[in-house]
């Protein structure tokens, strides 16, 4: 493994387990046995170290949602193939999914949700132009695509993490448990 790998995946694991603000440049290096200069060579920057954790991965998931967002298809199937989505990607990245969380939820000011809150607003846009798209079969959304949005999205978020196992490291949610999330998320939707 190259260095700039190895210092991506102790940073991802420091700023999981520790938290951003709470692993030190330091730490990162020293746990993947490298000098603080070739850090600063491959980033700039710790902030610049986790721009290049959220590129990597988000540059794996956008296009799958962007897949999902793009095929011909009605309002529930989207939002069944974007529940797969979140939790194939889940399960594999549950480290960075945790993290992403814990950024989603820090303070506005704080550096990490500064650097993170790009990612967010593109992801949000993403699942926005679903309910734009199929307004047509929702009906008058009054300017509500963006509310169902982050409804929908918080329901799917909160309902893996919390399903997460600290002792396995694991899941405890199958793909139809999160079936059942758009389910009932469809169903306050057109009740």
């Amino acid at each position: 493994m190259e260095n700039r790998e190895r210092i991506m995946q102790c940073a991802e694991e420091l700023f999981y387990s520790r938290g951003y603000d709470a692993a030190g440049v330091q730490e990162i290096v020293e746990r993947a046995g490298v000098t603080k200069p070739t850090l600063y060579y491959y980033f700039g920057s710790k902030r610049g170290l986790l721009k290049a954790i959220l590129d990597t991965k988000f540059e794996r998931l956008i296009p799958e949602l962007e897949s999902v967002v793009n095929r011909p298809g009605d309002i529930r199937s989207k939002l069944y193939e974007l529940g797969g989505v979140y939790y194939d990607f889940f399960r594999e990245e549950y480290r960075f999914y945790m993290l992403l969380m814990a950024l989603f939820y820090s303070a506005r000011e704080n550096e990490a949700y500064q650097t993170a809150r790009p990612y967010y607003e593109h992801f949000y846009e993403t699942v926005i132009r679903v309910f734009k798209d199929c307004s047509w079969e929702l009906g008058n959304m009054n300017g509500r695509q963006k509310q169902f949005a982050i409804s929908y999205i918080g329901a799917v978020n909160q309902y893996l993490v919390l399903s997460f196992d600290k002792k396995t490291g694991k899941s405890t949610v199958s793909r139809e448990q999160v079936r059942g999330i758009v389910d009932q998320f469809m169903y306050g939707i057109f009740s």
